[in-house]
């Protein structure tokens, strides 16, 4: 009689639900100073967040969401690695946020590309485009960041993750206002809403949002606005020790500062930023604020110090090969150079500063040079270039959403009008001026000039 053949192993049962990484639940719990009913709590019992935890069960992908909110994880943190997807793509996902946090942005692009080429799992892939866009915005590089932006927010949104789609938003929000596009104040608002939604709030996400928020107010020439969400933002983030975006509170608080006349707190914040940025050697956020160093010296009258910050502005742009916001640092030495008297090199530089931010398409920046253009040819006593120069640029901030510079633009070139005689055409360029941004900051210029064509 034949032997029968052994039986069959049978194959273990794959369980339903989401597959984890072993341990992800507890620790996250842990992290948080969470108990087993504090994470259920609303959804879950304890002893199913137990059964998650110790591998005995899969949770659903909403289960999944709820503990990822509860303790302030993303989903991504949770999730194993499917099959196929090598130890290779996994330990350089983590290699690629040491990079960015180390302010290693080229070699995380670098890193980034290698990752995608992979193959990796579609859980993977949204965090990838994320860490790869966020690299090109700290190069000053938003063109490519913006498909990527895009990809990585219909992905965190797909699966629910709402905390990386807060910090998504943001991320956009700061490509909106960086290529001067509308826009940026209600993705900030968006984006803090929906961190704020998460409980508990994670507090790093948060500080990091009401920081991108007060730039954008920045941005849209909102001085108090942003001053009160810059300060919020610092206390926010107090304890978390971040340096590097501590500086740049603190930039973004001077310009602040600088725009609203207190050039003692302007240079005070600045100087702080400085002195971080060196520490952390972040030289493209370091020629942002050396330009502005550049500007607060000028306006103290110390053009000597003012050359020596915004030359250095300009080598840090060469090393780093930043294109957007370059244009702008061109135009402040070109008024430099006007105040100094050189009117050759005013004129060459604004030309220069044009050329690069039409290639760029900031509008708004292109306005500007359009206006120091004028102010050079009111030097040269050219009435024609300076009218053109100046429709052009009026035209240019009133299209770009100007706000402020669109307010200065028009009490600039009534001012330029009245020295020449032209007092009824200055009066009305001084009345779009009040009518352009705070009504009564310029009243007492326009009543004036007012009665002086009344007495013509």
């Amino acid at each position: 009689m034949a032997e029968s053949a052994p039986p069959q192993k049978s194959e273990r049962r794959r369980l339903p639900g989401v597959n984890l990484r072993a341990g992800a639940v507890k620790q996250a719990r842990r992290e948080a100073g969470l108990s087993l009913a504090q994470v259920g709590k609303g959804q879950v019992t304890a002893p199913a967040i137990f059964l998650i935890e110790t591998g005995r069960t899969r949770p659903s992908l909403p289960t999944l969401e709820h503990i990822a909110q509860r303790t302030g994880k993303p989903v991504e943190f949770f999730l194993a690695d499917p099959s196929g997807v090598s130890n290779e793509t996994r330990d350089g996902l983590v290699e690629l946020e040491t990079l960015l946090a180390h302010g290693l942005y080229s070699d995380a692009i670098e890193l980034g590309d290698k990752l995608l080429g992979l193959g990796s799992s579609a859980y993977r892939l949204g965090p990838i485009r994320y860490h790869i866009a966020r690299a090109y915005l700290q190069l000053g590089k938003p063109e490519p960041a913006g498909e990527l932006l895009r990809q990585a927010c219909a992905h965190f949104e797909s699966v629910g993750d709402l905390l990386m789609l807060a910090e998504c938003l943001g991320s956009q929000a700061s490509l909106a206002y960086m290529t001067q596009q509308p826009g940026a104040v209600a993705l900030a608002e968006r984006a803090l809403a929906l961190c704020r939604s998460l409980k508990p709030v994670p507090e790093t996400t948060e500080a990091r949002l009401l920081g991108i928020l007060a730039t954008a107010h920045l941005a849209d020439s909102d001085w108090e606005k942003a001053m009160i969400l810059y300060r919020e933002a610092i206390e926010a983030a107090g304890s978390l020790h971040d340096l590097r975006r501590l500086a740049l509170m603190y930039h973004g608080l001077s310009i602040a500062y600088q725009e609203t006349g207190q050039t003692d707190a302007a240079t005070r914040y600045a100087t702080r930023s400085l002195a971080l940025l060196e520490v952390l050697r972040d030289r493209v956020s370091l020629a942002r604020i050396q330009n502005s160093l550049g500007l607060l010296m000028m306006a103290k009258g110390d053009n000597a110090e003012a050359r020596k910050h915004m030359d250095r502005a300009l080598e840090l742009t060469e090393e780093t090969e930043l294109e957007y916001g370059r244009a702008a640092i061109i135009l402040s030495l070109s008024e430099l150079s006007l105040q100094e008297g050189n009117l050759d090199a005013a004129a060459a530089l604004a030309e220069q500063g044009l050329q690069l931010a039409e290639r760029m398409q900031e509008g708004a920046t292109m306005a500007e040079a359009h206006m120091w253009l004028g102010r050079v040819a009111e030097q040269r006593g050219d009435d024609e270039t300076v009218d053109r120069e100046f429709e052009l640029a009026l035209h240019g901030l009133a299209n770009h959403g100007g706000g402020e510079r669109l307010l200065r633009c028009h009490g600039v070139y009534a001012e330029v009008l009245e020295r020449r005689g032209d007092l009824q055409k200055a009066y009305v360029h001084m009345k779009k001026a009040l009518s352009a941004s705070r009504p009564g900051l310029l009243r007492d210029k326009s009543q004036k000039a007012e009665e002086r064509v009344g007495s013509a």
